[in-house]
């Protein structure tokens, strides 16, 4: 193992400096902080911030500048409050979900457990994302959900104890077609974000907000294979900082071959689009999500 960069050993000083006080606070005092960090962070970021702008005008080609503008600010200021809301999810009280969650559709997920089969989740970064570490295992549904190990491991380690702390846990997205099919065997939900760029080989380019971006085909393939049922999952903060979660029918992809899995990639990354954009300003717009592939 490695050892540990002098910068990420100051980042996690930095970390349990901060997180402590947020935590302490009363909730609606730390999001308000969370927000003036989000905001403040547009300007120490700026290139992300300027990513994120040049984002929003491909995807919204009819909005004036101010329209762009204001959104990318909502943006931030969003994910600063979601950062906030990470750093607290351990806090909560697992038997009391609907004190925060207004969830609705929860008889999908009992009608795809009972295929036992088990599920793949689908969700993308959109509003509270990490909000399914608490409320899945809340609701009785075991969960394993696939991440990137950041690359600062004494942070990492951090946020495993918070994700897991109520059940869940984290697969390695590096190590994880293996793990996957054995937790879905085992009866699990598979909890996955399916709006990052995937260089090929192993993905394909499909319409994403009018611009071709490169998605992954293993889940594609792996639900059409093994037929996983697929249930579409989303968590979107409202005007109070309660939230939204809706869980759509469960879909069982058919089709076999390269035309059924492009058709079958495009239909998935359809679903995360049209959530969306019932409230762009909570999506990452950040990240580098369309990029050119060499040929």
């Amino acid at each position: 193992m490695k050892p540990v960069l002098l910068r990420h050993r100051l980042e996690y000083v930095a970390l349990l400096c901060v997180a402590p006080l947020l935590r302490a606070l009363p909730r609606s005092v730390a999001l308000r902080l969370g927000c003036g960090i989000g905001s403040l962070s547009r300007w120490l970021l700026r290139q992300r911030c300027q990513l994120a702008c040049e984002n929003v005008r491909q995807a919204f080609p009819d909005w004036p500048t101010e329209q762009v503008s204001a959104l990318v600010k909502r943006n931030f200021e969003q994910l600063g409050m979601s950062a906030v809301e990470t750093l607290r999810l351990d806090l909560l009280d697992p038997h009391r979900p609907a004190d925060l969650f207004d969830i609705r559709g929860a008889e999908h997920l009992h009608a795809a457990l009972a295929l036992n089969r088990g599920i793949i989740l689908l969700t993308g970064h959109l509003g509270f994302w990490e909000a399914g570490h608490y409320v899945f295992p809340a609701l009785g549904v075991p969960l394993d959900t696939i991440a990137k190990p950041l690359k600062n491991r004494l942070t990492d380690a951090y946020f495993y104890r918070i994700r897991t702390h109520f059940g869940a846990d984290i697969l390695n997205s590096r190590k994880g077609a293996r793990r996957i099919l054995k937790s879905l065997q085992a009866g699990r939900a598979i909890g996955l974000l399916l709006d990052q760029h995937i260089s090929p080989p192993g993905s394909i380019p499909v319409d994403f907000f009018g611009r071709k971006a490169y998605v992954t085909t293993a889940i594609t393939n792996l639900a059409m294979k093994y037929q996983i049922p697929i249930v579409p999952t989303f968590c979107l903060r409202q005007p109070d900082n309660r939230y939204d979660i809706w869980i759509e029918p469960l879909v069982l992809l058919k089709g076999e071959g390269e035309t059924a899995l492009a058709e079958n990639t495009q239909f998935l990354t359809n679903i995360i689009e049209q959530a969306i954009r019932r409230d762009p300003g909570q999506w990452f717009w950040m990240h580098k999500r369309w990029r050119k592939t060499k040929k």
